[in-house]
């Protein structure tokens, strides 16, 4: 089979006119982009790809082999000092005397200053003067900076000239210009090149912000804690803060499952603790992990009736992997079968000996239902905090967490903040991901407006350029400008870390769809209120995902399904989720012109259940063999025009023409084939069934002999479901 050569450049992510040249250097005759060429030459093309690709594989594997050894030559090591006196006659006349030097010192200092003359960058030094001895310090070279940089900013990071770097880049292999953007791998082969260590960055911006941290003077006080409530679904972490914050949040809540991640300040006798409540439902476990980041003790719910489950288990492992103390409550213990013994023996085996037993663990008997214990939980909760001793510096700009986001109509985007340390007022600029803002007013969890919001305050932000994710770190900056700046930079970084994912993982599967002939999949579109609704019905959806189904959620965003939304449905054939989310006019027009599917979905477990259905129908059908009937040969005549026909007795079932039929001979199959004619007393039947005696012909087959067996069947599709 022919393709053109626009559809085979199509496939391979290249231009027309790239693929032309390389056809017509395999003396292939190709006049235009619209020229043919055969599956050989495709096979051809694909090889030589593969074959470059390797290449620049095993260069890169070199680079980095070379650059492991160079660290290796670098561990840490005292600096070269070399020492000479101050005396004035000895300044205007260099001493001859001879110093013993280590051999190792001797080559690492060659290996500096041939760097600093092949790259132009002086080594600079560190005079440390003394009343009779002068040291020179030779120090690393280290530079800082996130992947996906730029030719030009890699260039002005080492203060060298961005054509030496590209120069650099063409004796490596690579084909750079001077707004190229490299990879972690190509950073490291250059930089390497030029003498100079590289400590990446995770998130652009954050040198700057630190350096705007570092000019606020340290005063620190006293924050109070922020407490994170987790376990297991219905074991009563809703109804505990429901009970210490007099409130009945139960009932708004879809399922009776939280399915928003809230920040509520509680006043107490003691002091002030803020909770975070983070749903309990195991779709929510990335939304959990990050709640045990932000927070400085886990409150960790366990029901006394239920034991510990699964889900309280994950609870803990997050708690550990953030360093955080944990501070159990025993809920339920007003229940007649309820056993805190038990609990506390379970919880053991996970590491978390209470303190009665002889432990660190601080458990306490408490009934969210009545509330008895919960005072005495939440004395321990102020004690642990005070332990902790947790401090913080309000006079520094602002830095937090984004607890939840969501788009909210009459007020734009709006997103619940925790701040962590200095204090953010109404009018600061900030940055939180790739998107910046300006604080046009700020409420506390009561709807009430604040003027600024000091440590360990959850406030609801208003004044955002876009909608940030649930997690992203949130700072503010001096100025709106330098906000915007940082906030672009990331979302260019964002785009191109996409792009070069989205590159590197779709090739390998169009070579897979070439040669294996494609795979099933189930494009999804999911919109929601917030955007930890979004996150956990994603995790929730690609744990059904199966090899034979690849689920491709291209769309993931937050507010109503929107005309654009059914548009990308459209092009590419996807399923729209929403959730507690509506489509808006346009796109529901658009959708019924098209044909888009929308489902609407309030809970989560509706919606996977849903598309486990959706994904069962794509699996390619199991293949079920059912036996229908079984002949053994007695006599085998030979007709005169050469066919073969087995004289049979049906020993069970029945057999019918045009069945299909193996020939079994010692039970080794000996054929595979279909009945071609079935016939009785000299008559064609359709059916013989078992007891009777009937000549049978099989189709393709002359080899027939006394004692086969012949073996009717048939194969039947079956419908298979995801488990």
């Amino acid at each position: 089979m022919k393709k053109r050569i626009y559809e085979v450049a199509k496939q391979f992510s290249i231009s027309s006119e790239a693929l032309l040249e390389i056809v017509r250097g395999m003396n292939i005759p190709v006049k235009s982009h619209m020229s043919a060429i055969d599956e050989a030459t495709i096979e051809a093309i694909k090889g030589k790809f593969e074959k470059e690709k390797e290449a620049a594989k095993e260069e890169f594997a070199r680079k980095r082999e070379k650059i492991l050894q160079r660290e290796e030559k670098l561990a840490p090591k005292k600096p070269v000092v070399i020492t000479r006196p101050t005396d004035d006659k000895t300044r205007a006349k260099p001493s001859r005397k001879k110093r013993v030097v280590d051999e190792k010192t001797v080559i690492e200092s060659v290996k500096k200053t041939l760097a600093s003359l092949e790259t132009g960058k002086h080594i600079k030094k560190k005079r440390k003067k003394e009343t009779d001895v002068e040291e020179e310090v030779v120090e690393q070279k280290l530079i800082k900076a996130t992947e996906f940089i730029t030719v030009s900013e890699l260039a002005g990071k080492m203060e060298v000239k961005p054509q030496e770097i590209i120069s650099t880049c063409l004796k490596l292999g690579l084909l750079a210009n001077i707004n190229r953007r490299l990879d972690k791998d190509e950073i490291l082969a250059v930089t390497d090149e030029f003498g100079f260590e590289v400590e990446f960055v995770q998130e652009y911006g954050l040198e700057v912000l630190e350096e705007e941290e570092k000019e606020a003077p340290e005063v620190l006080v006293a924050r109070p804690p922020v407490v994170t409530v987790m376990g297991h679904v219905d074991h009563g972490k809703t109804s505990l803060l429901d009970f210490v914050r007099k409130t009945n949040v139960i009932a708004g809540e879809a399922g009776g499952i939280t399915q928003h991640i809230g920040a509520y300040e509680v006043f107490l006798p003691g002091g002030k603790i803020i909770f975070l409540d983070t749903p309990g439902h195991e779709a929510f476990t990335s939304m959990r992990a990050r709640g045990a980041q932000a927070t400085d003790i886990v409150a960790l719910v366990v029901a006394a009736d239920d034991r510990v489950m699964p889900q309280t288990i994950e609870a803990v492992d997050h708690a550990r992997a953030a360093a955080v103390p944990i501070v159990v409550g025993i809920n339920k213990i007003d229940l007649p079968n309820a056993n805190p013994d038990l609990v506390r023996q379970d919880l053991s085996k996970i590491g978390l000996l209470a303190e009665e037993w002889g432990g660190k663990t601080i458990c306490v008997d408490i009934s969210a239902k009545t509330g008895k214990g919960v005072d005495r939980l939440l004395e321990m909760i102020l004690l642990t905090a005070e332990m902790l001793e947790l401090k913080a510096d309000p006079t520094k700009m602002a830095k937090g967490v984004v607890i939840e986001s969501r788009m909210e109509g009459g007020r734009g985007i709006a997103a619940t903040v925790l701040v962590q340390n200095g204090t953010l007022k109404v009018g600061d600029a900030f940055v939180a991901g790739g998107h910046s803002g300006k604080v046009r007013a700020m409420y506390n969890e009561r709807g009430l407006k604040v003027q600024e919001a000091p440590p360990s305050t959850p406030v609801e932000v208003l004044g955002w350029s876009g909608v940030p994710q649930s997690g992203d770190s949130f700072a503010a900056v001096k100025d709106e400008r330098t906000a915007r700046e940082i906030a672009g930079k990331r979302q260019q970084l964002q785009r191109e870390h996409e792009f070069r994912m989205f590159r590197h993982i779709t090739l390998p599967e169009l070579y897979d769809q070439i040669k294996q002939g494609g795979v099933s999949e189930l494009n999804l579109i999911i919109k929601a209120d917030v955007d930890g609704s979004a996150e956990a019905l994603s995790d929730a959806l690609t744990k059904i995902d199966s090899p034979e189904v690849k689920l491709n959620i291209i769309h993931r965003g937050v507010g109503h399904i929107s005309e654009s939304d059914a548009l990308l449905a459209a092009a590419s054939n996807a399923v729209i989720i929403g959730f507690h989310v509506r489509p808006d006019a346009g796109a529901s027009e658009l959708a019924a012109k098209e044909k888009v599917d929308i489902r609407l979905y309030k809970i989560i477990y509706e919606a996977v259940s849903d598309l486990k259905h959706a994904m069962s129908g794509l699996l390619k059908p199991e293949l079920r063999e059912t036996i229908l009937g079984s002949a053994e040969v007695r006599e085998v005549f030979r007709l005169s025009g050469g066919s073969v026909v087995a004289g049979s007795y049906i020993l069970n079932g029945s057999i019918k023409r045009n069945n299909k039929a193996r020939v079994l001979r010692n039970q080794d199959v000996v054929h595979d084939g279909r009945i071609s004619s079935l016939r009785r007393f000299k008559e064609d039947v359709k059916e013989v069934t078992s007891g009777f005696e009937c000549g049978i012909t099989v189709e393709g087959f002359d080899d027939i002999q006394k004692r086969d067996v012949i073996e009717a069947y048939t194969i039947e599709e079956v419908a298979r479901e995801l488990k």
